[in-house]
């Protein structure tokens, strides 16, 4: 980044959002956390940051003309429980943001990066994809970070912020002591890791009867903290009173069985795996464009080998069972 800024990041205690504002914090910037801590963790605080614990919707007791910018990561993320719960991730999510925006607004904030997600694009034919793709998410969790981005290109045309959306593909890895902590875990890699600790008797492959070379779905893993420098440079390359949406990803996909594998060789545990059904919905492959980011974010990902990105994330969890030998999470 140009100058140092001082930014406030929601969602800050959690795991991208904590790596982000490590970052920030490590480059000079004055930052301050505000998260509820419903699903982040006090610990994942970087030092040097300021922390206020709340929700999003009091982000106006928080912002004033002193800020130059808001990165936004607060939000209900859980794909299945937005199916079963979606009230929650409409209140939560674009309610939030919402309330995020007006603030941002009175206070004469004009700087937003925002988090939103490849599920915006749903079921794609087409790989790679590229932010020209039809967005049709097949779930509330996509379809509210896609009214979000929509909330924001009318903020842009009728009020002049200036913002980037990142949609992510499948972040993995870790950075120092900030990991993947989620519960319920979701995540393949975290969940396939948690098998080669012994926590998890085998990992399940949900199909393995598609269209791929070893019939497991490709997914396309990016590293968290590529991820955060995204965010530092979407704070210079966001257009004056304008909306710049880029994807995030490694631009090439691993298999389920390529992670399995990869975890077996970085950990030397033995890692069983059970062949279930197919989810409805999972797409044979998944695999971003990231051009654009590259163009207009000037963002080149350092850590894309599937075992480095492994490695990082083995190594958190290893330090997590150190502190506590119980600890599930």
């Amino acid at each position: 980044m140009s100058t140092p800024r001082k930014v406030l990041v929601t969602g800050g205690a959690g795991y991208v959002g904590s790596v982000a504002a490590a970052r920030l914090v490590e480059t000079g910037n004055r930052v301050t956390v505000l998260d509820d801590l419903s699903t982040g963790h006090l610990a994942a605080v970087p030092a040097g940051a300021e922390f206020i614990e709340g929700r999003i919707q009091e982000a106006g007791k928080v912002l004033d003309g002193s800020y130059d910018a808001v990165l936004h990561f607060a939000a209900s993320s859980q794909v299945g429980e937005s199916v079963t719960d979606p009230g929650k991730y409409w209140r939560n999510n674009v309610g939030g943001a919402m309330e995020l925006i007006a603030a941002m607004r009175e206070s004469g904030v004009r700087t937003l990066v925002f988090s939103s997600t490849a599920a915006t694009y749903g079921e794609q034919r087409s790989v790679p994809i590229t932010e020209d793709c039809p967005a049709l998410p097949t779930n509330p969790y996509g379809a509210t970070k896609l009214a979000v981005e929509q909330m924001i290109s009318g903020e842009c045309a009728a009020h002049g912020l200036s913002a980037v959306s990142l949609r992510y593909f499948n972040v993995a890895g870790a950075y120092g002591p900030h990991g993947e902590r989620h519960d319920p875990e979701t995540h393949l890699i975290p969940l396939v890791l948690q098998v080669a600790q012994g926590r998890r008797e085998a990992i399940r492959i949900h199909g393995d009867d598609y269209p791929t070379l070893d019939g497991t779905c490709i997914r396309d893993y990016i590293h968290v903290a590529d991820l955060a420098e995204a965010h530092l440079l979407a704070l210079d390359a966001a257009p004056a009173g304008g909306h710049l949406i880029c994807n995030l990803g490694n631009g090439r996909g691993f298999s389920v069985r390529e992670v399995i594998e990869t975890v077996r060789r970085v950990t030397g545990h033995p890692v069983p795996e059970v062949v279930a059904a197919r989810r409805a919905g999972d797409p044979a492959e998944l695999v971003a464009s990231a051009d654009r980011a590259r163009e207009h974010l000037g963002w080149r990902p350092t850590r894309t080998d599937l075992a480095d990105i492994v490695r990082d994330a083995w190594t958190f969890a290893e330090s997590r069972r150190v502190l506590d030998p119980e600890n599930t999470q």
